[in-house]
């Protein structure tokens, strides 16, 4: 089945060129275009895209105000949001990631970057730019706090949510550790509970803020 793909982006020749290339490609299948976060609210009531290609600096309600507002909507669960942006100051990449983002992508990225992203997410990846990448193992690094509060994981589930931070899919992190996919997204399942979370980007966002691995 194709992929659904909204677009939210105020650029006008840009969102036109993602409309294209979303439409000539085989798997994917752009379903709404829209040139802010309210043209989006008012004329989707009940558009649920696989994925959402969400600029930041739109007009009226910014790109991260629109993740934040969809990420807590029940009806948008499964819609996973890419910001495709120029902006890449480690403020705004972070403000993405707590707000619900699943991807970060510049728009300088290729064209079979951005439907590799789409794909990438869809399985359950966190596709980055390679700067943008840098710039959260970076983040890591530098930001060497104490743990807020202790978690209680075991081995395995730390190492499920290290492949997590690391932007691995369901499958990839199967596969590093030898067990099935339906065992990771059970380990998966304990680790938002004891963290208290509900998305794959809140707990890379609470991992990433606290220092946890």
């Amino acid at each position: 089945m194709a992929i659904n793909v909204a677009i939210v982006e105020d650029n006008a020749i840009f969102r036109e060129g993602l409309r294209h290339l979303l439409n000539f490609s085989a798997d994917v299948n752009c379903i709404g275009v829209y040139e802010d976060g309210k043209s989006f609210f008012e004329n989707s009531p009940h558009l649920l895209p696989d994925v959402i290609l969400m600029d930041i600096d739109l007009p009226g309600m910014s790109g991260l105000d629109c993740t934040a507002y969809i990420k807590n909507q029940a009806s948008y669960r499964d819609t996973h949001i890419v910001i495709l942006t120029v902006l890449e100051s480690d403020d705004k990449i972070m403000d993405a990631i707590l707000a619900g983002a699943s991807g970060y992508l510049l728009k300088n990225a290729s064209a079979e970057q951005i439907l590799d992203a789409i794909r990438q997410v869809v399985a359950g990846g966190s596709p980055m730019s390679s700067s943008i990448a840098r710039k959260v193992f970076g983040f890591i690094k530098t930001h060497q706090k104490k743990p807020v509060d202790k978690i209680d994981l075991n081995k395995r589930e730390q190492e499920v949510l290290g492949g997590l931070v690391e932007g691995l899919s369901y499958r990839m992190i199967g596969e590093k550790h030898h067990i099935s996919t339906d065992t990771v997204r059970t380990y998966i399942r304990n680790i938002y509970e004891k963290l208290q979370v509900h998305s794959r980007s809140e707990a890379v966002a609470k991992a990433l803020k606290n220092n946890w691995l």
